[in-house]
C-alpha cells in the first residue's frame, strides 16, 4: 500500500544532511529537527525540541533581539532570509544562510514557522580571502609610486588611477578617471594614430609594449615604457586594458651618455692609432729629407760656378723644405714634434704677421684685432703658434670666398673645474680667430681635426691645417675649440697656459746664423739609418771634421772602450735596443768630457736627459747642425 503523502515529505526531510530543516511553533520553540540540523548544530532531537529560536544565535545578536526581529519579518512578509552568525552545540561560530517560511493551515490560522539553515562558513571565508586580497592587492597597487598603473575600459577611457600615476603624469583621480588615455600623448603622436593603434594591437594580440615620448599635467615631456595588456572576464569577454608606463627618462639619458662616451673613446682610440701612424710616417720621411737635404746642400757648394745647375738645386731644396713643412704639420697632429716653448706675448706675434696675411688674403677680406690693453704671456713655441695661426686665418679665408671680415681677438681666462672647457684649473689665454663664412654643420665640425680630412675639394688642400693647430694645442697643454653653424661663420679657439711669472722669454739664436768654429772634431755619428748616416757624415766631413760612423749604440760603446778617441758624440734617439739619451748616459758616466749632441724629430725625450746635451731637430740643416756643434762645444767649455 503506498505511503501517506505525509510520510513522503518526512523521509524526504529526514534524508537531507546539507541543510538544518525544522519547524517553530507560533511562540519560536523547536518542533521538529532533521537529521540535516542535527549535523549543522551539533543538537540531538531531545535536545532542542521545545527549545527556544534564541539558542541557536550569538549573545551579540540575542542582545539586540535579532531572532524575534527575523520572526516578525517572516510575519510580515510571509517569508524572510537572512545571513548571520549561528552557534554549534560546542559553542563555534559559523556563517548561516537562514530562510524562515511562515506556515499557516488550511483556515489560515497562524501555525508557526519552517526554517531552513545552510553553512556558509567555507563560502563566506573563501569570500573574505578575496576581499581581503583584493583590498591587499588594491593597496599594493595604490602604494607603488615608481610606475603609472591604471585600468582603460574597452574604448581606452581611464576607470582606475594609482599614486604612481598622479604622481609620473600629474593628474589627481578626479582629473583623469572617465578621460581617454590619448590625452598622455604628444600632439604629433595623436596625428599618427598611435593611441589607437596601440589598444588594437593589445586587444589583437593581447599585449602591447613601447617606448616614446609622453606628455605630463604640466606638458613637460618624458621617455616612458608602457605596456597594454588585454582584460578578459570568466567568459572571455573582452572588458578593458590593464596599462603601465614607467618614466625611464634617466635611463635613456644615461644610455645615451654611455653610447656617447663609447663614441669619444672609440673615436679618440682611433685618432691615437692615426696619431701614431702619422708620427712614423714622418719619423721616416723626416729621415729620408734629411738625406735629400744633405746632399742638395753639398751639391750646391759644387755647382757655384754652374747658375742653371744652382737654380735646379735651389728648386729641389725648395721642395724639400716643403716636405719638410709637411712633417712638421704630421708631427704636430701626432703631438710628437719638437716644441721649443717660451713665455711669449701673443699681441705682438700677432702684429708681426698681419702684413704677411694681409697680403695673403687679398682686397676682399679685412682683418680686425681686438686684444685687451693688458694680457697674460702664453707657453708656447713661437714659430709653431706663428704657423697655427696662419693656418686658421687661411681657413677663414677660404670659408669666404666672396670676401668678408676676419677677426683675432685675445683674452685672459680663469678656468675652474666647472668651466666647459674641460682643461685643468689655472689661468689660460684663449686667441681666436673668427670669420663670417658659410660654418660647418655638426657632421662636418666632429671631423674638422681628423688628419687628412678636408672640403677645399681634391689638391686644394692637404688637411693637416686644423690637426696641426690640434696638436699644438694639446702638446702646449691648451685645447682647440671649434665653434660653428651653417651660414653663421666659424670660431676657432686656441686656449693655451698662461707663464708662470716668474719666467722670462729666451731669444734662442737663428739656426742659420753661422756658428763658432772650433777646429776640426773628432766626430762619432750614431745613427742606425745608413743613408742618414752617410750623408750626415758627408756633411760633417764637408765642413771640416772627422768622422767614426755607427750603426747602433752598442757598436759605438765597443769602439769606445776598445781605445777610439773622440771630442763629439752625435747620435739619434729613436733606435732599436739602446736608444741614444741612453747610449749619451753611458758615455758620460766613463768620458764626461765628450760633449753630446741627440737627433730627434720626436718629442718623447726622457726628463732624466742632463741640460748639457744638445737637442737637435730631424730634419735639420748644414748650418742648424753646424749651429748645434758650436752650441755643443761651447757649453762644455764653459761647464
Amino acid at each position: 500500500m503506498p505511503l501517506a503523502q505525509e510520510n513522503k515529505y518526512t523521509l524526504l526531510v529526514e534524508s537531507v544532511i546539507d541543510y538544518a530543516m525544522y519547524t517553530l511553533g507560533a511562540d519560536g520553540s523547536v518542533l521538529s529537527w532533521n537529521k540535516g540540523a542535527e549535523h549543522c548544530a551539533g543538537y540531538g532531537v531531545e535536545e532542542v525540541i521545545g527549545a527556544g529560536f534564541e539558542m541557536f544565535f550569538v549573545p551579540d545578536d540575542r542582545a539586540v533581539n535579532l531572532p524575534a526581529g527575523l520572526l516578525a519579518e517572516a510575519d510580515a512578509r510571509g517569508r524572510h532570509v537572512a545571513e548571520c552568525w549561528q552557534l554549534r552545540k560546542d559553542g563555534q561560530r559559523f556563517w548561516a544562510h537562514v530562510t524562515i517560511d511562515q506556515v499557516v493551515r488550511a483556515d489560515g490560522e497562524h501555525a508557526g514557522y519552517a526554517v531552513l539553515t545552510r553553512d556558509l562558513t567555507e563560502r563566506r571565508r573563501a569570500e573574505e580571502d578575496l576581499r581581503r586580497s583584493e583590498e591587499q592587492f588594491r593597496i599594493l597597487i595604490q602604494g607603488v609610486t615608481d610606475y603609472a598603473i591604471y585600468l582603460l575600459d574597452p574604448e581606452g577611457n581611464v576607470s582606475s588611477w594609482n599614486l604612481g600615476a598622479q604622481r609620473i603624469k600629474g593628474y589627481a583621480p578626479r582629473e583623469i578617471i572617465g578621460k581617454h588615455f590619448s590625452t598622455f600623448y604628444t600632439d604629433e603622436d595623436r596625428a599618427q594614430g598611435l593611441p589607437a593603434k596601440g589598444l588594437a594591437t593589445a586587444a589583437r594580440l593581447g599585449r602591447f609594449e613601447n617606448e616614446g615620448w609622453r606628455v605630463r599635467k604640466d606638458g613637460s615631456r618624458f621617455w616612458a615604457h608602457i605596456v597594454i595588456d588585454r582584460i578578459l572576464d570568466d567568459h572571455g569577454h573582452h572588458i578593458g586594458f590593464a596599462k603601465i608606463t614607467r618614466d625611464i627618462t634617466a635611463k635613456r639619458e644615461a644610455e645615451q651618455e654611455l653610447a656617447q662616451t663609447r663614441e669619444a673613446l672609440f673615436h679618440a682610440q682611433k685618432m691615437e692609432s692615426v696619431g701614431q701612424l702619422t708620427g712614423g710616417v714622418a719619423h721616416d720621411f723626416n729621415n729620408l729629407l734629411m738625406a735629400i737635404i744633405g746632399n742638395l746642400e753639398l751639391l750646391s757648394k759644387r755647382f757655384q760656378d754652374d747658375p742653371q745647375a744652382l737654380v735646379l738645386l735651389k728648386n729641389a731644396l725648395a721642395g724639400a723644405e716643403r716636405g719638410a713643412s709637411l712633417t712638421k704639420r704630421m708631427l704636430a697632429f701626432a703631438r710628437r714634434q719638437e716644441l721649443r716653448p717660451t713665455p711669449l706675448d701673443v699681441r705682438p706675434l700677432v702684429r708681426n704677421i698681419a702684413g704677411l696675411m694681409e697680403r695673403s688674403l687679398g682686397s676682399v677680406i679685412g682683418i680686425d684685432m681686438a686684444f685687451p690693453l693688458s694680457l697674460e704671456r702664453v707657453l708656447v713655441d713661437g714659430n709653431q703658434l706663428e704657423l697655427a695661426l696662419l693656418n686658421l686665418v687661411m681657413n677663414a679665408r677660404d670659408a669666404m670666398p666672396d670676401g668678408g671680415r676676419i677677426r683675432i681677438a685675445a683674452q685672459s681666462v680663469q678656468v675652474n673645474e666647472r668651466h666647459a672647457i674641460g682643461l685643468p684649473e689655472g689661468r689660460y689665454v684663449c686667441l681666436s680667430v673668427s670669420d663670417e663664412g658659410h660654418g660647418m654643420d655638426e657632421a662636418t665640425l666632429e671631423r674638422a681635426t681628423e688628419p687628412f680630412f678636408t672640403t677645399k675639394g681634391v689638391g686644394k688642400g692637404t688637411g693637416l691645417g686644423l690637426s696641426m693647430v690640434h696638436g699644438l694645442a694639446e702638446q702646449s697643454g691648451g685645447r682647440l675649440v671649434l665653434k660653428s653653424d651653417v651660414g653663421q661663420g666659424t670660431r676657432a679657439e686656441i686656449w693655451l697656459p698662461t707663464a708662470p711669472s716668474e719666467q722670462r722669454a729666451e731669444h734662442a739664436p737663428s739656426a742659420m746664423s753661422e756658428p763658432s768654429r772650433h777646429g776640426q772634431l773628432r766626430v762619432m755619428l750614431v745613427d742606425d739609418d745608413p743613408l742618414i748616416l752617410a750623408t750626415t757624415s758627408a756633411v760633417l766631413e764637408d765642413i771640416g771634421h772627422l768622422t767614426y760612423e755607427m750603426s747602433s749604440a752598442n757598436e759605438a760603446l765597443e769602439a769606445l772602450f776598445g781605445g777610439v778617441e773622440v771630442d763629439l758624440l752625435i747620435t739619434d734617439q729613436m733606435m732599436p735596443g739602446v736608444q741614444g739619451h741612453q747610449l749619451i748616459a753611458q758615455v758620460h758616466a766613463q768620458w764626461p768630457q765628450v760633449p753630446a749632441i741627440l737627433a730627434s724629430g720626436y718629442t718623447e725625450t726622457p726628463k732624466e736627459l742632463s741640460e748639457q746635451v744638445v737637442r737637435l731637430s730631424k730634419p735639420y740643416t748644414r748650418a742648424e747642425l753646424m749651429h748645434a756643434i758650436d752650441k755643443a762645444v761651447l757649453m762644455h767649455i764653459s761647464a
